[in-house]
């Protein structure tokens, strides 16, 4: 969408002004006296024309100038102003276990959640995502990016026992808090998914608790596996002191339903916003005024010259 509008549009008074002196304020110019003036009749008369249209020309053109001429568009862009997630995932040993999806017992609980995540990537098209993995040791390896066809890839890359065998869950709470925290202005949020309590690391857990909450990280915790395989105490009472939630997944489906819960409870309204860009003209009629104006002056002092 473009219009065209003009700065200072007040200039064209001047025009008037112009007009009035025109007929008004005629020149005063010293007159001879010819006997035979018939025979000077016409001379000149077709440049004298043409000199009156090049003052007018002129004037109009300045005037045009002056007043500052542009194009107006008005362009829409739908900012990135969504969260910040740290997608932290489980790759222990542990997470070989079969059985954990009802259509197919034969799929590990690994492969599961690479899907359902996947799937929810696609899903938070205006948030900055990134990836967290851990096992005997926990890193980040995919920093926050909007780039979801590419932290997709990466995710898939993800294999078990990358990170070792056993579960460092504590020092993933701390590696989130170091994807997260050069967004400190942003709302953050991290979502773990385990199927084991922690065995390793060395960050220890009222620490990692506490450097989330500096943050202002919010922490949602994901259960998943059999009755005495994680500490659903330990999870819940991360996700309560951080403002997050726990939840416990039996299989598959429910994996799948808790992701679909985030999803709806962490909604950001995202509104548009309308940039109004100028594109400033005066420079074609100020041209367009100095030609005239040169061709004028050479053609008038011509005239006087004969």
């Amino acid at each position: 969408m473009s219009n065209l509008h003009f700065q200072y549009p007040e200039v064209f008074i001047l025009l008037f002004v112009f007009i009035f002196c025109s007929y008004f304020c005629k020149p005063r110019t010293s007159s001879i006296l010819f006997p035979r003036v018939s025979f000077f009749h016409g001379v000149g008369l077709k440049s004298v024309n043409y000199l009156k249209y090049l003052k007018w020309i002129t004037i109009v053109s300045l005037l045009l100038a002056i007043s500052s001429p542009y194009q107006k568009y008005i362009e829409t862009v739908d900012p990135k102003e969504g969260l910040n997630i740290a997608l932290v995932i489980d790759t222990s040993e542990s997470m070989k276990a079969i059985g954990f999806l009802n259509s197919n017992r034969r799929v590990n609980r690994f492969d599961v959640v690479k899907t359902v995540v996947s799937d929810f990537i696609q899903k938070r098209e205006r948030d900055n995502l990134g990836l967290v993995v851990f096992g005997e040791y926990a890193f980040i390896s995919a920093p926050l990016t909007y780039d979801k066809k590419i932290l997709d890839t990466m995710l898939g890359n993800l294999q078990i026992g990358m990170a070792g065998k056993m579960t460092a869950l504590y020092d993933a709470i701390g590696q989130s808090v170091n994807l997260l925290k050069s967004e400190e202005n942003s709302s953050n949020i991290a979502i773990v998914v385990t199927d084991g309590m922690n065995t390793a690391g060395v960050l220890p857990r009222d620490k990692a608790i506490e450097l989330a909450k500096g943050r202002g990280i919010k922490i949602y915790t994901i259960g998943i596996g059999r009755q005495g395989e994680i500490n659903p105490l330990d999870l819940n009472d991360i996700a309560i002191q951080t403002g997050g939630k726990f939840f416990m997944a039996r299989d598959g489906n429910e994996l799948q339903t808790i992701y679909a819960e985030i999803d709806r409870l962490e909604k950001r309204e995202i509104k548009s916003e309308d940039f109004e860009l100028k594109t400033y003209l005066y420079f074609y009629p100020l041209l367009i005024s100095l030609l005239s104006l040169t061709i004028y002056t050479v053609l008038k002092n011509r005239r006087d010259l004969i």
